[in-house]
């Protein structure tokens, strides 16, 4: 009777056990008035999301040009290595959220006729959605953005525009956008197949080169955001974010800076990933 007892126990432990799993949506949707589209995302819930009442910090993770929301999913294999770093100990349980930026136009800002606005879509529309779907500690201390390639480049950008919404951000091997005004006009307009105005082009350079806002940054500004910038040595974005490097800490922007023996892809980003929860997830213990 004993040993039965015990058996029942047991079981009735290793059940409730494995009832607190994390969970993974790859489908979901949000319908956006200002793309005037439904926009889908993906989420990751932490082990005990459904079965605590508590709120939890959130991660919100961009994909790089060609994929989608699934991306960091599929081959980023965010589940495996969120469920370990919290076991670890390494990583505070949060919900991390994975919006697309590759249906109607690709990327994560606005265009330089401001006709197709992403970057007003995740901040007016997205974000608000997401936070009051979710259990979410809204304060800044509890958010952060990471992303890779194009969507270390929105991480970049949008940590930038908005160092009050954001405690830490982590671009990995992220495009630095143009350099230059000349560059920008050259990048318009290849990437639209028309000369840009002067005025468009200045714009847009002002409000989307990471080295004019890094330059440009107020001193008060500068403790605003932890950094966190992570690039292969054998990426073809190297010489980019060593120059991002450079300006930082020219304008004494405090930032960690890694280096890693790899190129640009998933077998790269893979290993980072643990890295930057465990990153963020020292400013969420602050």
């Amino acid at each position: 009777m004993q040993r039965i007892f015990l058996f029942s126990i047991t079981m009735f432990l290793c059940a409730a056990l494995f009832a607190q799993t994390e969970k993974v949506f790859d489908n979901l949707s949000m319908k956006s008035s200002i793309l005037n589209s439904e926009r889908k995302y993906a989420i990751y819930l932490p082990p005990d999301y459904e079965t605590s009442q508590r709120s939890y910090p959130i991660l919100y993770l961009l994909h790089g040009g060609g994929d989608d929301h699934t991306a960091w999913i599929q081959f980023g294999e965010v589940m495996h290595a969120t469920d370990k770093a919290i076991s670890e100990g390494k990583c505070t349980p949060m919900i991390i959220v994975m919006p697309d930026a590759n249906t109607g136009q690709r990327g994560y800002f606005n265009s330089v006729k401001n006709d197709w606005r992403y970057e007003d879509f995740f901040f007016e529309e997205f974000m608000p959605y997401i936070e009051k779907t979710y259990r979410i500690r809204a304060e800044k201390q509890y958010r952060a953005i990471s992303g890779n390639s194009m969507g270390g480049g929105g991480t970049l950008i949008y940590a930038l525009h908005h160092p009050e919404l954001f405690s830490a951000a982590c671009p990995l091997s992220t495009g630095t956008s143009p350099t230059s005004l000349e560059d920008t006009k050259k990048y318009l307009e290849k990437r639209n197949g028309s000369v840009p105005s002067d005025s468009e082009a200045e714009n847009y350079y002002k409000k989307y080169s990471a080295m004019y806002l890094i330059n440009n940054m107020s001193a008060d500004q500068k403790t605003k955001v932890r950094w966190y910038i992570d690039c292969g040595d054998d990426d073809y974005l190297y010489e980019g974010n060593s120059q991002l490097h450079i300006a930082m800490s020219k304008n004494e922007i405090p930032h960690e800076y890694r280096v890693r023996d790899g190129k640009h892809c998933w077998a790269y980003w893979r290993v980072s990933l643990p890295e930057v929860l465990d990153f963020i997830s020292q400013g969420f213990h602050k």
